[in-house]
């Protein structure tokens, strides 16, 4: 594993500050083009590249339904991002980046892997560019376009039930909402939906000590110190956050609550970023794989411009990693 050394000596800054930055400490003040540096020098770090042959000149486009400034608050996106990046470089394929708010439609490219959350309306309005798109984190129309995803519903499973074979029954929830760029509806998160159906089935479900927010760091820590307000000697001795940027804030309200991780209560994440190792203590979370994720969108892509004619959905398996936020 890269140190933070290793990241500082990359980026040209002190220890100190990349320590801060992986932390998210509120107190630093550095710019976001420090921060996305030292965030993308530790994905790379972590990233193992492949040798690959090379295969014709393409030229595609990323569209990310995340801006850059919202991309540092959820590094599970700029993961991806890199994944394809890195897919792309090995077979020569040039990239163009479009977030959704530079989105330049006169481009002229190949194909289109789109990042993020799209809904049928959206995936036509990309289709006006291209017929060849790959949609990663999300699967508007299956029948009609290619998708990779990560199977989050058995991901949660697997956190719940390592709860409860610990002697865990008493389990809180810290989650994000999102929405469409359209407005049109908010998402069913799969996270949420099985944490409810697994826990009721078991009896043990409590509504009380679920908590919606964004997947931010900041809501992360708002709602754990929520939590901790509300229930007090009651506080859940397990939560699950539905993602790493929210279990870093919540490890953080519960560090100034004085309540001791994971000897009072366990955490786990989701995501595996590669923020998550270095906070302290290290994040117990499930490892979704996030460059893999990105690589099989490129070669996806690939196989459409080489004729394949039928859509083909990726499911990706995760991987429950336990380090020091729960036993």
């Amino acid at each position: 594993m890269a140190t933070i050394k290793d990241i500082a000596e990359r980026v040209g800054v002190s220890i100190a500050t990349v320590s801060r930055v992986l932390n998210y400490d509120s107190k630093l003040s550095v710019g976001d083009e420090t921060k996305k540096k030292i965030f993308e020098v530790a994905e790379e770090l972590s990233y193992r590249k492949k040798k690959v042959k090379r295969t014709a000149a393409y030229k595609l486009a990323i569209v990310h339904w995340y801006t850059e400034k919202e991309e540092l608050d959820d590094l599970y996106y700029m993961s991806i991002r890199l994944g394809i990046e890195n897919r792309c470089e090995a077979l020569g394929i040039q990239v163009v980046k479009m977030y959704k708010d530079t989105t330049d439609k006169n481009e002229e490219i190949h194909g289109i892997i789109a990042i993020g959350k799209y809904n049928k309306r959206q995936a036509e309005e990309l289709r006006k560019q291209t017929e060849n798109i790959v949609f990663v984190d999300s699967s508007p129309d299956d029948d009609q376009y290619d998708s990779v995803l990560s199977d989050f519903y058995k991901a949660t499973e697997n956190v719940l039930q390592r709860f409860l074979d610990n002697g865990h029954t008493n389990i809180g929830y810290i989650g994000g909402r999102e929405s469409y760029d359209d407005q049109t509806e908010v998402i069913e998160d799969p996270r949420r939906v099985c944490f409810e159906n697994y826990l009721s089935q078991r009896g043990i479900y409590d509504e009380t000590k679920v908590y919606m927010g964004k997947f931010s760091v900041e809501d992360g820590y708002l709602l754990m110190k929520k939590a901790v307000a509300e229930h007090g000697d009651k506080l859940p001795t397990a939560f699950f956050a539905a993602n790493d940027s929210i279990a870093i804030g919540a490890l953080r309200a519960l560090h100034e609550e004085g309540i001791s991780v994971p000897n009072q209560v366990n955490l786990i994440g989701v995501n595996d970023i590669s923020v998550s190792k270095y906070i302290y203590p290290p994040l117990s979370t499930v490892k979704i794989y996030t460059e893999l994720m990105g690589e099989t969108a490129v070669d996806l892509l690939v196989e459409r411009l080489t004729d394949r004619q039928v859509a083909k959905k990726v499911v990706l398996a995760t991987k429950l990693v336990i380090r020091g936020s729960s036993t």
